[in-house]
């Protein structure tokens, strides 16, 4: 199964998902709440993909996308405004829409790591 960096702000929401991931069979290598943490992960930490929300506070995942990209890691968006927020760069990236299903995230994944 896969190990996933898990950026997201909203503490109860991160910590549903990580449950989501786990019922998987997958792990969560890292967790982020905020920019600064999810740029530190995102170019130091071994992970085979992960899953970013959109928004960050006020600040935009932009960043955090940049470097995941450079380094071929593949990851996905998770937003509850559509895709609407997704950096326009990034627009052709798998996007969840919050609340997402477990058998979302599943179908995310594998189409994910089909493409790695």
């Amino acid at each position: 199964m896969a190990s996933i960096l898990l950026v997201e702000d909203e503490a109860l929401i991160r910590m549903m998902v990580a449950d989501m991931l786990a019922d998987l069979g997958h792990t969560v290598a890292a967790e982020a709440n905020d920019v600064a943490s999810a740029m530190k992960h995102a170019s130091d930490s071994a992970f085979d993909m992960a899953l970013l929300d959109v928004s960050l506070g006020s600040c935009s995942v932009e960043p955090v996308a940049q470097v995941l990209a450079k380094r071929n890691v593949p990851f996905a968006f998770a937003s509850g405004y559509g895709s609407d927020g997704v950096p326009e760069a990034y627009r052709q990236r798998p996007m969840l829409r919050k609340p997402f299903r477990i058998d979302q995230l599943e179908r995310c994944i594998t189409e994910l790591l089909g493409k790695a």
